[in-house]
């Protein structure tokens, strides 16, 4: 090994610990002896290489064949020497230990090094925005499939979630549309045949976190190698929020697990560990009564409905929902789509329309809404349920978003609310009671009027001590 090799391997390899340091020489040596060496005792493997072959072994199904070779020509085409690493089929200790380096504690230049060869092996110092998305895709995929190999799922379902496949299209496009120039608005025809360099690579790899947090994690993972003392890779661990509330079983969620992840990562970070089934309308009914009664007073969360159209989107409530003729909230609120694409809106400071809800009332518009102004929100609920709409022309001015339906009125398919984070401790006895209990004079006028309570037999009974 050369002065210049070794200066570059001794570098990588003091940036781990003296315990991280036996880890990665144990899992090495594990993979070069996948399979007692066989293809170094027929001559195909170097001793003390690991070639395509072995690492599929070593990783078996942890991870997706197509993850697990660009993996392998990610460690290929290290520098270990300063000079070009060139094509290779097999890789040695010190690309190994370089490329681990890189990827799980290196910087976004550094990491962009990595990537490039993970991209397109043959990349000639350049990539397309096409092979970026196809990077992507396979990343995201490989999350999922290594939360599902390992049981990490959190409690979720990718069965009885919307679709996967989806999602990841969605989450990958996202990333992806980030390639552009800040000031400049290109079709996504035209981000998909342009070509990037490795310094573009690197901006992005910067600014879009959750590459260098999914690829840490699908690397941790796929090799066994817990570097538990690196802050990125404890971040990484917990991807998804555990889910609480749904019996699978009975329950399908119009949530995909790729946006899942997304969307918990725009949260506070206080609210990150937890997600809670408060209400859906396939479980609870189609009532705005028992709508309310399941959100209001139990802290932030999080509401998501497909309308008849197929589009899914939604907003994130930062504050218990309260019966008001105000506006409430604060500026994490935000509001969002999953599907046909993901996309995540945020406050602008134009002004505090934050959150609304309002019940019973004849001066004032009486429903749920989030962001723009009375009859003309960014999403809005009516309390005729059902019923909603989504203006934006051209922009909600809250949280700049367009129109988040198919219609700009729209009917609702399927609705559910999540709460985020801890639920709120000594709730009182009427935050379990169905707003028409609050205020009797609408349960009077829904029975002068011959209107059926359509929630009366879902409703959980309320504990006599609770009434007290």
């Amino acid at each position: 090994m050369g002065n210049a090799e070794s200066s570059s391997f001794q570098k990588h390899l003091s940036r781990f610990v003296a315990a991280e340091q036996s880890i990665i020489e144990r899992v090495f040596d594990a993979l070069s002896s996948v399979n007692g060496s066989s293809e170094a005792k027929s001559g195909k493997t170097a001793k003390g290489t690991v070639s395509l072959t072995m690492l599929k072994a070593y990783i078996k199904d942890t991870l997706p064949d197509s993850m697990i070779t660009r993996l392998h020509n990610g460690m290929c085409t290290v520098d270990i020497s300063g000079k070009s690493a060139g094509a290779a089929t097999q890789f040695g200790r010190e690309h190994f230990v370089v490329f681990l380096s890189e990827v799980l504690v290196g910087n976004a230049e550094e990491k962009s090094f990595a990537v490039m060869p993970m991209i397109s092996v043959s990349n000639n110092g350049s990539v397309t925005g096409k092979e970026v998305l196809e990077f992507t895709e396979d990343l995201i995929s490989s999350v999922l499939h290594v939360l599902k190999e390992k049981k990490m799922l959190q409690g979720w379902s990718l069965e009885k979630t919307h679709s996967a496949t989806a999602g990841v299209k969605s989450l990958a496009m996202h990333f992806v549309l980030e390639l552009k120039k800040q000031e400049t608005e290109l079709p996504q025809s035209e981000i998909m045949r342009s070509c990037y360099d490795r310094s573009t690579i690197e901006d992005w790899i910067y600014r879009v976190c959750h590459i260098s947090s999914f690829l840490t994690f699908v690397v941790s993972q796929s090799l066994s190698i817990d570097l538990s003392t690196t802050d990125e890779q404890s971040a990484s661990v917990k991807l998804l929020p555990r889910c609480r509330g749904p019996e699978w079983t009975e329950f399908s969620s119009i949530l995909d697990l790729p946006s899942v992840i997304y969307l918990n990562s725009q949260l506070p970070s206080e609210l990150q560990h937890q997600w809670r089934l408060l209400f859906s309308n396939r479980i609870h009914g189609e009532s705005f009564s028992q709508l309310c009664g399941k959100i209001v007073r139990q802290g932030p969360t999080i509401i998501i409905l497909k309308d008849t159209d197929g589009h899914i989107f939604g907003g994130f409530a930062s504050h218990s929902w309260e019966f008001k003729p105000q506006f409430q909230g604060d500026s994490s609120c935000f509001l969002f789509t999953t599907y046909p694409s993901l996309g995540v809106y945020t406050y602008t400071g134009y002004n505090d329309h934050y959150m609304y809800l309002n019940s019973g009332q004849q001066t004032m518009p009486n429903g749920l809404g989030m962001g723009g102004q009375h009859d003309y929100f960014g999403l809005w609920l009516d309390s005729d349920y059902g019923k909603g709409h989504s203006k934006a022309k051209p922009r909600c001015t809250t949280y700049n978003s367009p129109q988040l339906s198919a219609k700009e009125t729209f009917t609702i398919d399927a609705l559910e609310v999540w709460g985020t984070g801890k639920p709120p401790q000594n709730l009182p006895a009427s935050a379990k009671k169905s707003v028409l209990d609050v205020d009797p004079e609408a349960q009077a006028l829904l029975d002068l009027i011959g209107k059926s309570r359509k929630s009366e037999g879902l409703r959980e009974p309320v504990d006599e001590d609770d009434e007290a």
